[in-house]
């Protein structure tokens, strides 16, 4: 749960849910498979790159992040958690709903359904639908506006009946490695983090300051389709490192 772990994580799963989309897209209007991974690849290496590298200053700088020596590795450094896991699961079935299922079901008995459940239950999708009738805009949008949420919020109630156990595991590893920032100032940034992002996205004032040609392109189907998600994992991110300030798991 440490600061460059998060920040790493989440420009990774940016720029690929960014590629992946433009290269959905380019594939959609009959651009050459070849063609289209080639130049989208080339683009989403250069520009992770550029960010990874930004990560990995900010860990050399912070005294914390050391050359890993074959002493110090061992395949438990690679294995992903389970929360990492259910939310990559979660990511990819989001995405093929977002590029290849929802433009072309944009109705019917269960998406309608979806969508009003989770109009009922999150205020950012009515935000999002009225800035879509605003900009005449749909193509499928709303359907993965809503599944997104709905996946969302079942990782996000997943997480919090293991929270516990997962703080437990944050403050052996603090023991063994502390925090550069310190325990109380990353609790306080993702806080931070965590109230800003439910403003932008779950309240929808982030939908709201997005014009219609920023909401149609890849940004805006990004902060659509990968954004509920993000916004769950930061929260639980949040909840596990606030319990893990207490002397108690």
């Amino acid at each position: 749960m440490g600061v460059a772990r998060l920040l790493a994580k989440g420009w990774i799963v940016f720029c690929l849910y960014a590629g992946g989309l433009a290269l959905a897209h380019a594939l959609a209007r009959g651009v050459p498979l070849a063609d289209a991974a080639r130049s989208f690849s080339v683009c989403v290496l250069l520009f992770g790159a550029m960010g990874i590298l930004f990560v990995s200053g900010y860990g050399l700088s912070s005294g914390h992040l050391h050359p890993p020596l074959p002493a110090r590795v061992h395949p438990g450094h690679f294995m992903p958690g389970f929360n990492d896991l259910v939310f990559l699961a979660f990511l990819l079935l989001a995405f093929y709903v977002q590029a290849f299922y929802a433009p072309s079901n944009k109705g019917g008995v269960a998406v309608d359904a979806l969508e009003r459940a989770i109009r009922f239950a999150v205020v950012g999708q009515r935000s999002l639908e009225s800035l879509m009738a605003q900009c005449s805009l749909d193509g499928g949008r709303l359907l993965a506006s809503a599944f997104s949420w709905m996946l969302a919020l079942i990782f996000f109630g997943s997480a919090l009946s293991r929270i516990r156990l997962a703080a437990g595991i944050v403050r052996l590893e603090r023991r063994r490695r502390p925090e550069a920032l310190g325990a109380q100032p990353l609790a306080f940034a993702l806080g931070l983090v965590a109230v800003v992002g439910i403003q932008i996205l779950y309240v929808g004032t982030g939908y709201a300051l997005l014009p219609c040609r920023l909401l149609a392109g890849i940004w805006g189907e990004v902060e659509i389709g990968l954004g509920p998600l993000a916004l769950a994992y930061v929260l639980t991110a949040a909840l596990t490192n606030l319990l893990a300030l207490g002397p108690e798991g």
